[in-house]
């Protein structure tokens, strides 16, 4: 395959700053048609950015992956923010999460105005085509990383155990604690490599020591401190906030992890049991990041805020967790990189990463994409596995196509 242009054989990583617009472009167009959860946003990132057009390597993608699975939040849109921040800057950070968003924030907003006669949105057949596609969307990246992060016997031994382990204990903090002991066995039982990472596999992020303290010195303050000032003022705007920031900040694994401390802070305080599950359904039919549930139960909210000023509050307090861990922890990731005596970690974490991937692809997004469903969706996940791998369609254009004959045979 062409596009592995991108591996250790040479420098393809593309060095040269972008601007906002471009940033905006390509995540708006990410958040329109990445489909299928978090494992699949990862994919199609991949495909995007190290693929197509060269931002960063493999080995550098699967570092940043490595990081934001450790951090808490949406996985997926700290991936984005951090590579916004590294092509244009704190404005490209708010940029891609923005563009990445946004349409899935629209779309539910409008939902919990009142386009309830949608229907099952999670039943429709065009659905069901897109979660065909990313299975093979998933399953292309996952043999993509493992011929680069995985090329050895001790590598693909880690990736292996990786994904037996989360695939027998499905916890999200399982999840952490197997990259964690990746890395630990990586350390321990790799070699060492001749040197520290070439230029070519730098994440060049420009951050300072005193903004990724400021960053993080704000996150734990806002955190203890947004309990007491709800407490204090009785607003309703302050417990919103309140809610929404503590369910970014202390979730691991994002996703749907996320749903159940969402219940556990909206119902029924802000919102009915009925109107929390009917938003899930309809959320599963959106492309882009599941928190985006935030701005539906915002602008469904029963008290006030509501409406689209609830869901701008809901949206924002619930991403800015992730916003602010992103900026604080890159710094000493982009030192722990450069450490040679940490490069056998990163390697067993990298190899962590491409198992725990191989086990997202059988559940949620086998299970989900096609034995849910049946065997026309294996032909169409197949089909569109092919028209990656072989033909080189680009993954937003395999997206549509299978949403569109999924429409029509599902």
């Amino acid at each position: 395959m062409t596009e592995h242009s991108t591996d250790d054989a040479g420098p393809a990583a593309s060095r040269h700053p972008g601007t906002v617009a471009e940033v905006f472009l390509v995540f708006l167009r990410l958040g329109l048609t990445s489909f299928g959860g978090p494992v699949a946003h990862l994919a199609y990132f991949r495909d995007a950015f190290v693929t197509r057009r060269r931002w960063l390597t493999e080995k550098a993608y699967a570092d940043l992956v490595g990081l934001c699975q450790f951090l808490p939040g949406p996985a997926s849109s700290q991936v984005g923010m951090a590579l916004g921040l590294q092509r244009a800057g704190y404005p490209g950070m708010i940029a891609a999460w923005f563009a990445f968003t946004m349409p899935s924030v629209v779309l539910l907003v409008a939902f919990a105005l009142g386009v309830q006669h949608a229907g099952n949105l999670a039943e429709a057949g065009w659905i069901d085509g897109l979660k065909a596609a990313a299975v093979a969307v998933v399953a292309h990246a996952v043999l993509s990383m493992a011929k680069t992060l995985t090329p050895d016997a001790p590598r693909a031994s880690i990736a292996a155990a990786a994904m037996v382990l989360v695939l027998l204990v499905p916890n999200p903090f399982i999840t952490v604690g197997a990259i964690l002991l990746a890395g630990v066995i990586g350390f321990f039982w790799l070699r060492s490599p001749e040197a520290g990472p070439e230029p070519k596999d730098a994440f060049p992020v420009r951050v300072s020591r005193g903004a990724s303290w400021t960053a993080l010195s704000l996150f734990f303050a806002l955190l203890a401190g947004l309990p007491v000032l709800a407490a204090l003022t009785g607003a309703g705007w302050a417990a919103m906030v309140d809610s929404f920031y503590r369910a970014g900040s202390l979730v691991f694994g994002g996703g749907h992890v996320v749903l159940p401390l969402l219940q556990a802070e909206t119902v029924p305080n802000l919102v009915d049991p009925e109107v929390f599950l009917a938003g899930y359904g309809a959320a599963q039919a959106v492309p882009g990041p599941l928190f985006t549930f935030a701005g539906f139960l915002g602008a469904s909210s029963t008290g006030e805020p509501s409406g689209l000023i609830g869901a701008a509050v809901a949206v924002l307090a619930i991403f800015l967790p992730a916003g602010l861990l992103v900026i604080a922890a890159l710094p000493f990731w982009e030192r722990l990189r450069g450490n040679s005596s940490a490069q056998k970690a990163l390697m067993g974490v990298n190899a962590g990463v491409v198992g725990i991937l191989a086990a997202a692809l059988y559940t949620p997004v086998f299970t989900s994409g096609v034995l849910e469903v049946g065997i026309e969706a294996l032909v169409l996940a197949v089909l569109a596995f092919v028209a990656l791998n072989s033909w080189r369609v680009p993954a937003w254009a395999v997206v549509i196509a299978a949403g569109l004959i999924g429409a029509v045979l599902l």
